[in-house]
Protein backbone atom coordinates (compact mmCIF):
# COMPACT_ATOMS: atom_id res chain seq x y z
CA UNK A 1 0.00 0.00 0.00
CA UNK A 2 1.19 3.51 -0.87
CA UNK A 3 0.24 6.72 0.04
CA UNK A 4 -0.46 7.93 -3.38
CA UNK A 5 -3.03 5.23 -4.02
CA UNK A 6 -4.57 6.42 -0.70
CA UNK A 7 -4.52 9.91 -2.16
CA UNK A 8 -6.42 8.83 -5.59
CA UNK A 9 -8.79 6.48 -3.58
CA UNK A 10 -9.84 10.10 -1.84
CA UNK A 11 -9.91 12.20 -5.00
CA UNK A 12 -12.39 9.48 -6.69
CA UNK A 13 -14.82 9.38 -3.62
CA UNK A 14 -14.52 13.47 -3.15
CA UNK A 15 -14.78 13.80 -7.17
CA UNK A 16 -17.29 11.00 -7.62
CA UNK A 17 -15.75 9.88 -10.25
CA UNK A 18 -12.48 9.27 -12.32
CA UNK A 19 -12.63 11.23 -14.78
CA UNK A 20 -13.33 14.16 -12.72
CA UNK A 21 -10.47 12.88 -9.98
CA UNK A 22 -8.05 12.36 -12.73
CA UNK A 23 -8.71 15.79 -13.80
CA UNK A 24 -7.70 17.13 -10.50
CA UNK A 25 -4.89 14.85 -9.74
CA UNK A 26 -3.47 15.83 -13.48
CA UNK A 27 -2.97 11.72 -14.18
CA UNK A 28 -4.25 9.75 -16.94
CA UNK A 29 -7.73 8.06 -16.36
CA UNK A 30 -6.32 4.28 -17.44
CA UNK A 31 -3.80 4.79 -14.70
CA UNK A 32 -5.43 6.51 -11.87
CA UNK A 33 -8.27 3.47 -12.41
CA UNK A 34 -4.98 0.92 -12.22
CA UNK A 35 -3.94 2.07 -9.14
CA UNK A 36 -6.70 1.94 -7.49
CA UNK A 37 -7.18 -1.64 -8.37
CA UNK A 38 -4.10 -2.34 -7.18
CA UNK A 39 -5.03 -1.26 -3.98
CA UNK A 40 -8.17 -3.11 -4.11
CA UNK A 41 -6.44 -6.33 -5.33
CA UNK A 42 -3.74 -5.72 -2.00
CA UNK A 43 -6.30 -5.29 0.78
CA UNK A 44 -8.61 -8.19 -0.61
CA UNK A 45 -11.50 -5.75 -1.20
CA UNK A 46 -13.63 -3.94 -3.28
CA UNK A 47 -13.48 -0.08 -2.03
CA UNK A 48 -15.37 1.24 -4.22
CA UNK A 49 -19.19 0.89 -6.37
CA UNK A 50 -18.76 1.47 -10.03
CA UNK A 51 -22.21 0.06 -10.66
CA UNK A 52 -23.93 3.89 -10.65
CA UNK A 53 -23.17 7.27 -12.70
CA UNK A 54 -21.15 8.07 -9.78
CA UNK A 55 -18.62 6.33 -8.27
CA UNK A 56 -19.50 5.52 -4.45
CA UNK A 57 -17.26 4.02 -1.51
CA UNK A 58 -18.81 0.34 -0.65
CA UNK A 59 -19.21 -0.23 3.22
CA UNK A 60 -15.52 -1.54 3.18
CA UNK A 61 -14.44 1.92 1.62
CA UNK A 62 -16.53 3.90 4.02
CA UNK A 63 -14.34 2.17 6.82
CA UNK A 64 -11.54 3.09 5.20
CA UNK A 65 -12.01 6.45 3.96
CA UNK A 66 -11.06 8.55 7.40
CA UNK A 67 -7.98 5.86 8.34
CA UNK A 68 -6.74 7.05 4.51
CA UNK A 69 -7.48 10.71 5.22
CA UNK A 70 -5.87 10.42 8.56
CA UNK A 71 -2.81 8.97 6.60
CA UNK A 72 -2.72 11.76 4.39
CA UNK A 73 -2.85 14.58 7.09
CA UNK A 74 -0.16 13.02 8.95
CA UNK A 75 2.08 13.11 6.04
CA UNK A 76 1.19 16.26 5.04
CA UNK A 77 2.24 16.98 8.69
CA UNK A 78 5.46 15.67 8.03
CA UNK A 79 6.36 17.38 5.69
CA UNK A 80 5.21 20.81 6.90
CA UNK A 81 7.31 20.46 10.07
CA UNK A 82 10.54 19.75 7.93
CA UNK A 83 9.89 22.48 5.68
CA UNK A 84 9.49 24.77 8.24
CA UNK A 85 12.84 23.50 10.21
CA UNK A 86 14.48 23.77 6.85
CA UNK A 87 13.19 27.33 6.14
CA UNK A 88 11.35 25.55 3.18
CA UNK A 89 8.05 26.69 2.11
CA UNK A 90 5.85 24.66 0.27
CA UNK A 91 1.95 24.59 -1.14
CA UNK A 92 0.08 27.89 -2.10
CA UNK A 93 -0.68 30.69 -0.76
CA UNK A 94 -3.47 33.13 -2.26
CA UNK A 95 -3.70 36.97 -2.04
CA UNK A 96 -6.63 39.01 -2.56
CA UNK A 97 -6.66 42.50 -4.19
CA UNK A 98 -9.05 45.34 -5.23
CA UNK A 99 -8.23 46.95 -8.55
CA UNK A 100 -5.96 50.33 -7.99
CA UNK A 101 -5.45 48.83 -4.40
CA UNK A 102 -1.92 49.62 -4.03
CA UNK A 103 -1.09 52.79 -6.28
CA UNK A 104 -0.43 54.55 -3.12
CA UNK A 105 1.21 52.19 -1.28
CA UNK A 106 3.69 49.76 -3.17
CA UNK A 107 4.65 48.25 -6.26
CA UNK A 108 3.02 44.90 -5.97
CA UNK A 109 4.53 43.03 -8.81
CA UNK A 110 7.99 43.74 -7.41
CA UNK A 111 6.61 42.74 -4.23
CA UNK A 112 5.63 39.13 -5.33
CA UNK A 113 9.12 38.47 -7.73
CA UNK A 114 10.96 39.22 -4.54
CA UNK A 115 8.52 36.84 -2.71
CA UNK A 116 8.69 33.71 -5.06
CA UNK A 117 12.56 34.31 -5.47
CA UNK A 118 12.50 33.73 -1.66
CA UNK A 119 10.21 30.99 -1.56
CA UNK A 120 10.98 29.22 -5.13
CA UNK A 121 8.93 26.04 -3.96
CA UNK A 122 5.89 27.95 -2.96
CA UNK A 123 2.44 28.90 -5.22
CA UNK A 124 1.35 32.06 -4.97
CA UNK A 125 -1.80 33.29 -6.40
CA UNK A 126 -2.94 37.08 -6.85
CA UNK A 127 -7.20 37.37 -7.49
CA UNK A 128 -8.25 40.69 -8.22
CA UNK A 129 -12.00 41.44 -7.01
CA UNK A 130 -14.55 43.29 -5.24
CA UNK A 131 -13.75 44.12 -1.27
CA UNK A 132 -17.06 43.08 -0.27
CA UNK A 133 -16.45 39.93 -2.07
CA UNK A 134 -12.69 39.33 -0.71
CA UNK A 135 -13.83 40.04 2.81
CA UNK A 136 -16.21 36.82 2.50
CA UNK A 137 -13.75 34.81 0.86
CA UNK A 138 -11.42 35.94 3.83
CA UNK A 139 -13.73 34.30 6.13
CA UNK A 140 -14.33 31.05 4.15
CA UNK A 141 -10.53 30.54 3.67
CA UNK A 142 -10.70 31.33 -0.45
CA UNK A 143 -7.78 33.28 0.26
CA UNK A 144 -5.77 33.89 2.66
CA UNK A 145 -4.61 38.00 2.77
CA UNK A 146 -5.88 40.59 1.11
CA UNK A 147 -5.66 44.15 0.36
CA UNK A 148 -9.18 45.78 0.43
CA UNK A 149 -11.14 48.85 0.96
CA UNK A 150 -12.90 48.25 3.86
CA UNK A 151 -17.05 48.71 3.07
CA UNK A 152 -18.16 48.73 6.84
CA UNK A 153 -16.58 51.40 9.39
CA UNK A 154 -14.96 48.21 11.66
CA UNK A 155 -14.03 45.39 10.62
CA UNK A 156 -16.38 42.03 10.44
CA UNK A 157 -16.51 39.94 13.20
CA UNK A 158 -13.47 37.09 12.30
CA UNK A 159 -11.77 40.07 10.24
CA UNK A 160 -8.86 42.14 11.37
CA UNK A 161 -7.69 45.35 9.70
CA UNK A 162 -4.75 47.25 9.65
CA UNK A 163 -4.71 50.44 7.72
CA UNK A 164 -2.18 51.08 4.85
CA UNK A 165 -3.84 53.85 2.83
CA UNK A 166 -6.12 56.27 3.90
CA UNK A 167 -6.77 59.72 2.15
CA UNK A 168 -9.54 62.07 1.14
CA UNK A 169 -12.57 61.15 -0.96
CA UNK A 170 -12.95 64.12 -3.97
CA UNK A 171 -14.64 65.05 -6.77
CA UNK A 172 -13.08 65.22 -9.81
CA UNK A 173 -14.11 67.48 -12.50
CA UNK A 174 -13.87 69.31 -15.80
CA UNK A 175 -13.07 73.04 -16.36
CA UNK A 176 -16.51 75.17 -16.26
CA UNK A 177 -18.24 73.20 -14.03
CA UNK A 178 -20.08 75.73 -11.40
CA UNK A 179 -18.36 73.50 -9.08
CA UNK A 180 -15.23 75.09 -9.56
CA UNK A 181 -16.39 78.59 -8.33
CA UNK A 182 -15.00 80.50 -6.58
CA UNK A 183 -11.76 79.91 -9.29
CA UNK A 184 -9.40 79.06 -6.33
CA UNK A 185 -11.99 76.54 -4.83
CA UNK A 186 -10.14 73.24 -3.29
CA UNK A 187 -13.05 71.86 -1.37
CA UNK A 188 -16.62 71.63 -1.77
CA UNK A 189 -19.11 70.33 0.87
CA UNK A 190 -20.78 66.86 -0.14
CA UNK A 191 -24.53 68.16 -0.35
CA UNK A 192 -23.79 70.12 -3.39
CA UNK A 193 -23.21 66.97 -5.01
CA UNK A 194 -27.02 66.46 -4.13
CA UNK A 195 -28.32 66.49 -7.46
CA UNK A 196 -25.79 66.17 -9.67
CA UNK A 197 -25.06 63.20 -12.17
CA UNK A 198 -22.06 61.22 -10.35
CA UNK A 199 -19.29 58.72 -11.58
CA UNK A 200 -18.22 56.00 -9.15
CA UNK A 201 -16.85 52.75 -8.76
CA UNK A 202 -19.28 50.51 -7.85
CA UNK A 203 -21.07 48.68 -5.13
CA UNK A 204 -19.29 46.18 -3.60
CA UNK A 205 -15.90 48.49 -2.72
CA UNK A 206 -14.84 50.55 -0.19
CA UNK A 207 -14.57 53.91 -1.73
CA UNK A 208 -18.44 53.79 -2.71
CA UNK A 209 -19.67 52.42 0.69
CA UNK A 210 -17.69 55.54 2.28
CA UNK A 211 -19.76 57.82 -0.09
CA UNK A 212 -23.22 56.22 0.23
CA UNK A 213 -22.50 56.40 3.97
CA UNK A 214 -21.66 60.00 3.66
CA UNK A 215 -24.35 60.85 1.31
CA UNK A 216 -26.93 58.85 4.06
CA UNK A 217 -25.61 61.22 6.69
CA UNK A 218 -26.12 64.37 4.67
CA UNK A 219 -29.57 63.63 3.81
CA UNK A 220 -29.84 62.26 0.52
CA UNK A 221 -29.22 59.54 -2.00
CA UNK A 222 -26.38 59.79 -4.57
CA UNK A 223 -27.76 59.87 -8.30
CA UNK A 224 -25.31 57.58 -9.73
CA UNK A 225 -25.01 57.79 -13.76
CA UNK A 226 -21.88 55.62 -14.46
CA UNK A 227 -20.16 53.21 -12.74
CA UNK A 228 -16.72 51.55 -13.85
CA UNK A 229 -14.25 49.49 -11.76
CA UNK A 230 -11.31 51.58 -12.69
CA UNK A 231 -10.70 55.57 -11.15
CA UNK A 232 -9.18 56.11 -14.47
CA UNK A 233 -12.13 55.31 -16.56
CA UNK A 234 -14.12 57.45 -13.80
CA UNK A 235 -11.72 59.91 -15.25
CA UNK A 236 -12.00 59.90 -18.42
CA UNK A 237 -16.01 59.65 -18.17
CA UNK A 238 -15.40 63.26 -16.33
CA UNK A 239 -13.38 64.81 -18.83
CA UNK A 240 -16.31 64.25 -21.34
CA UNK A 241 -18.41 66.25 -18.87
CA UNK A 242 -20.39 63.50 -18.25
CA UNK A 243 -20.99 63.58 -14.45
CA UNK A 244 -19.00 64.17 -11.39
CA UNK A 245 -16.47 61.18 -10.51
CA UNK A 246 -15.84 60.49 -7.18
CA UNK A 247 -12.34 59.56 -6.56
CA UNK A 248 -9.82 59.17 -3.85
CA UNK A 249 -6.95 62.01 -3.78
CA UNK A 250 -3.47 62.45 -1.86
CA UNK A 251 -3.46 64.17 1.16
CA UNK A 252 -2.15 67.16 -1.09
CA UNK A 253 -5.48 67.12 -3.32
CA UNK A 254 -2.99 66.72 -5.97
CA UNK A 255 -4.21 67.03 -9.89
CA UNK A 256 -6.46 63.60 -11.46
CA UNK A 257 -5.52 64.32 -14.93
CA UNK A 258 -7.17 64.46 -17.64
CA UNK A 259 -7.50 68.68 -17.74
CA UNK A 260 -9.70 67.67 -14.05
CA UNK A 261 -9.63 69.73 -10.99
CA UNK A 262 -10.13 68.01 -7.47
CA UNK A 263 -11.96 69.45 -4.97
CA UNK A 264 -11.83 67.36 -1.58
CA UNK A 265 -15.18 66.58 -0.52
CA UNK A 266 -16.02 67.68 2.80
CA UNK A 267 -18.30 65.32 5.06
CA UNK A 268 -18.49 63.57 7.81
CA UNK A 269 -16.50 59.70 7.35
CA UNK A 270 -15.32 60.79 3.38
CA UNK A 271 -12.51 58.93 3.61
CA UNK A 272 -10.89 55.82 1.19
CA UNK A 273 -9.36 53.67 3.17
CA UNK A 274 -7.18 50.97 1.90
CA UNK A 275 -6.35 47.51 4.50
CA UNK A 276 -3.85 44.72 4.79
CA UNK A 277 -6.97 41.99 6.16
CA UNK A 278 -6.58 38.49 7.46
CA UNK A 279 -8.84 36.20 9.51
CA UNK A 280 -8.90 37.43 13.31
CA UNK A 281 -7.12 34.21 14.22
CA UNK A 282 -4.59 34.92 11.91
CA UNK A 283 -3.48 32.68 9.00
CA UNK A 284 -3.29 28.89 9.51
CA UNK A 285 -0.66 27.81 7.08
CA UNK A 286 3.36 28.50 7.08
CA UNK A 287 2.90 30.03 3.70
CA UNK A 288 0.22 32.50 4.48
CA UNK A 289 1.90 33.46 7.93
CA UNK A 290 5.33 34.48 5.95
CA UNK A 291 3.65 36.48 3.04
CA UNK A 292 1.41 38.61 5.75
CA UNK A 293 4.76 39.46 7.93
CA UNK A 294 6.37 40.06 4.17
CA UNK A 295 3.14 42.81 3.59
CA UNK A 296 3.75 43.55 6.76
CA UNK A 297 6.66 44.96 6.38
CA UNK A 298 6.40 46.54 3.09
CA UNK A 299 3.59 48.48 3.64
CA UNK A 300 3.31 51.59 5.18
CA UNK A 301 1.66 52.26 8.87
CA UNK A 302 -0.72 54.87 9.03
CA UNK A 303 -1.13 56.68 12.54
CA UNK A 304 -4.30 55.02 14.27
CA UNK A 305 -3.14 51.67 13.63
CA UNK A 306 -1.98 50.97 17.20
CA UNK A 307 -4.72 48.47 19.38
CA UNK A 308 -7.01 47.78 15.98
CA UNK A 309 -6.02 44.55 15.76
CA UNK A 310 -2.58 44.61 13.68
CA UNK A 311 -1.85 41.11 11.43
CA UNK A 312 1.62 42.06 11.76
Amino acid sequence: MELRQLRYLVAVVDEGGFTRAAARLHLAQPGLSAQIRQLEKELGQSLLDRSGRSVTPTEVGRAVLPYARAALAAADAVRQTVDEHTGLLRGKVTLGLVSGATAHAFDVAAFLADFHASHPALEIALTEDTSERMQAALLTGGIDVALLGPTTEEAPAGLSYRTVVDVPLGAAVAPGDPLLDPADRTAVPLAELRDRPLICLPRGTGVRAAFERGCARAGFRPRVAFEAASPQVLAQLAARGLGVAVLPLGEEGDGVGGGLRALRLVGDGLRARIVLARPAAGPTSPAARALLHRLGGALPDVPGNAGAGSPV
